[in-house]
């Protein structure tokens, strides 16, 4: 893993393979580890980077609330230290709301875009009071208590006990979150706006990515939009983690999009 200190932010990443960029944003209580399993697969074609955002894995965690567009706000200044001026930008979960604050802001340096178990939409107000729940309980049990309350959640039913060398990893990697950074990771979340706009008016390929079995974000809460720009694809039997329960399927997917981007570059 290789660390780079941006706007006095120092921005722990993963990069493997080389060509064209493709850079990977985890969910909440997440790290780039989160894409142990899918990076390897797409760096036999590609320059795959992924971060560690804001507040976690070994990114610098400030005390506080952050918000989505700080988040996006330091993968674009990595992207440019780094000296990449165009890349393909994919977010899970919280990750797809940074990817969208950085494709409604930054779109030049993009080729494209997607979101992957991630929505467009807003909280809601019932969402933004289990925010507070989760800040408080973060913060009064810690954030082992935490994880091991959300990871199960993330799986569908039945991967839950089929694969539970992956739930135990996720829950792994979520315990080295620091307590500030999944507290302030949270409230950026509470009050991040409603991006649908985003998806609807893009030009940009874009790709959305949802789980058969998604109990946090159903496909209905994803596949807000249509166009001919726009690639839907629904992982069977997944839930809300794709990269841990059908890794090769994701990677497929993944990898058939980027193909078309790179066809339509050559063509324009």
């Amino acid at each position: 893993m290789d660390k780079i200190t941006v706007n006095g932010t120092t921005i722990a990443y993963e990069q493997q393979g080389q060509g064209e960029t493709v850079v990977l944003l985890h969910g909440f209580c997440g790290s780039s580890a989160y894409w142990e399993k899918v990076q390897p697969l797409l760096a036999e074609q590609y320059q795959v980077i992924a971060p560690d955002l804001r507040g976690h894995g070994a990114t610098t965690a400030p005390m506080g609330a952050y918000t989505i567009d700080q988040m996006a706000d330091d993968v674009a200044s990595l992207m440019e230290a780094l000296g990449v001026s165009k890349y393909t930008l994919l977010g899970h979960s919280m990750g797809g709301y940074a990817a969208l604050s950085l494709a409604q802001r930054y779109a030049s340096c993009l080729n494209a875009f997607g979101l992957i178990h991630s929505t467009g939409f807003p909280d809601s107000e019932e969402a933004k009071e289990k925010r507070l729940q989760a800040v408080s309980l973060i913060r009064s049990e810690g954030i082992t208590h935490f994880v091991d309350g959300l990871v199960p959640g993330l799986f569908s039913q039945d991967n839950v006990a089929k694969l539970g060398p992956e739930v135990d990893r996720v829950k792994e990697i979520g315990y080295k979150t620091p307590p500030q950074g999944a507290s302030g990771a949270a409230l950026a979340m509470r009050e991040r706006p409603d991006r649908r706009d985003v998806m609807a008016d893009t030009p940009l390929p874009l790709l959305l990515v949802a789980g058969e079995s998604d109990a946090l974000i159903p496909m209905a809460r994803l596949f807000t939009t249509e166009g001919p720009n726009v690639t839907k694809a629904v992982i069977k039997g997944a839930g809300h983690m794709s990269m841990y329960e059908a890794p090769e399927q994701l990677a497929d997917v993944i990898a058939d999009f980027l193909r078309s981007v790179t066809e339509e570059t050559r063509e324009a």
